[in-house]
């Protein structure tokens, strides 16, 4: 996830200057021949929005549509279900057009949870936050001090935490920064802190401790998780995230698969669009993708400001590893819980995130055994209960990549060419979502539920999405 100058409290990234900056979208009775490049949220959603009014081709590089909306058939005992390994649940709270999105796709839904545990080899402590037999089903834990003190902590950190997010002033620090000033405990920084934020951002728990105050504490506080009660309910599309995906696909006319865009050459006439079979000229050039991999397309056409924008952000490489194995689960099975951080031996600050996802706990399976997705784990599952692995990047949220966010709406619109992806909002769904409305803003096409959004955010209803610049996950071209 991503952040610009620290304090930043608006979401800059998605808001561009509108249709002046573009040489073809002055005319709004026009329509246009329009490029998207990336078949993730972002360009799904840029796609269908710009459908509307346009003339739309999606070029998508992997061979499937979707991004890190990855949705495999397992087949176990005789039985066949789908199972999502990247996108899996969402809340009605803080991914309002995502919600909206579905409403007009018909997609359904079904709740899941957001329950986290913690296993450790060095110390040997494992605990999770679903009550009190699980908080304490190491009982060790009764009478260890830095565990008490780690819970001390917790109260103490969501107490100030929630009056720093309302306050709206907070210390130009990072995470690490603040954690050392006002000397919260070691086991309240390595057991809880840094395995939980490094759960949600999917990345090393010693990035996150360069990770700004302000944009951590806001998002907490917006996600429910300063607090016990009123969390929001999670859901989980019913059927996979493919379902949703496959309902925009029907309604767009042209989608290309396993079309990787080579290279572009941009002008006042157009642009042109170079892929392995053909060079294709359009009006206009949606980036759907991240930024590292548009600069790539780009070339030695991109800008001066293109390549300090686009080339801030960093990206931390993942797999992700679908199995069966309960070994790469907590020791003690009463821990286990949707998102289970572990890891092994090492330097706390040093260690690979390892995440297992037990999809039983997100998802509706009619499966006994666990079904689990481990990002980067410390161990390998057994060869004979590995379903699938799958590589995915991860943006990387310090100080320059946040800048480049609150940039990104300079360069909106010009030379033909707009940006979108969750790499410009928190780096999840609904951020990739929401860039993909505002730049069908840029050309004069409003979502359908952009004024329904707009009177809620109006109210305060939803929270999460109006502060703070961030990034998200799957390369998608």
């Amino acid at each position: 996830m991503n952040l610009s100058a620290r304090p930043a409290t608006s979401n800059a990234a998605t808001r561009h200057p509108g249709p002046r900056n573009s040489a073809s979208t002055g005319n709004p009775g026009r329509r246009l021949r329009i490029a998207v490049v990336g078949g993730g949220i972002a360009g799904l959603g840029s796609a269908w929005l710009l459908a509307q009014r346009h003339q739309v081709t999606l070029f998508e590089a992997g061979d499937y549509v979707g991004g890190h909306s990855n949705t495999v058939d397992v087949e176990l005992g005789g039985r066949s279900h789908p199972v999502d390994t990247g996108f899996l649940v969402f809340n009605r709270r803080t991914y309002p057009n995502l919600c909206a999105l579905f409403e007009q796709l018909g997609v359904a839904s079904v709740p899941s949870e957001m329950s986290f545990g913690l296993s450790l080899a060095s110390p040997d402590i494992e605990w999770a936050g679903s009550d009190l037999g699980t908080l304490f089903a190491q009982p060790r834990n009764l009478a260890r001090p830095g565990f008490l003190a780690m819970l001390r902590d917790i109260w103490r950190f969501n107490r100030v935490a929630t009056k720093l997010a309302e306050g709206g002033e907070m210390p130009a620090l990072s995470l690490g920064e603040y954690l050392a000033a006002e000397r919260y405990s070691a086991e309240f920084r390595d057991w809880y802190l840094l395995p939980m934020a490094a759960a949600i951002w999917s990345c090393p728990t010693g990035t996150m401790l360069a990770y700004p105050l302000a944009t951590f504490v806001r998002f907490c506080s917006n996600h429910g998780l300063l607090q016990i009660t009123g969390r929001p309910q999670w859901l989980t599309v019913q059927g996979g995230s493919r379902s949703y995906v496959s309902k925009i696909v029907a309604q767009l006319d042209d989608v290309r698969v396993a079309t990787p865009v080579l290279g572009v050459e941009r002008s006042a006439a157009g642009v042109k669009l170079r892929t392995a079979d053909a060079v294709e000229s359009f009006d206009e050039v949606v980036f759907a993708c991240h930024s590292d991999q548009t600069l790539a397309i780009l070339g030695d056409q991109a800008s001066a400001e293109e390549r300090r924008i686009l080339g801030a952000v960093g990206y931390q490489y993942n797999v992700a590893l679908l199995h069966t194995d309960a070994a790469l689960l907590p020791r003690r099975r009463k821990v286990w819980s949707a998102w289970n951080y572990l890891a092994g031996e090492g330097a706390a600050d040093q260690r690979p995130v390892s995440v297992s996802y037990l999809i039983n706990r997100l998802q509706p399976l009619p499966f006994e055994q666990p079904v689990v997705v481990s990002l980067n784990p410390f161990t390998e599952p057994a060869p004979d209960k590995l379903i699938q692995r799958i590589d995915y990047a991860h943006p990387v949220f310090d100080e320059d990549a946040i800048a480049a966010q609150a940039a990104l709406p300079g360069i909106q619109g010009q030379n033909r060419s707009w940006f979108a992806g969750a790499w410009t909002g928190y780096g999840f769904h609904e951020d990739g979502l929401r860039s993909a409305v505002a730049v069908a803003a840029g050309f004069g096409v409003a979502a359908p539920w952009s004024d329904k959004v707009a009177a809620a955010d109006a109210r305060g209803a939803h929270r999460g999405h109006e502060v703070d610049i961030a990034v998200d996950r799957r390369r998608a071209a």
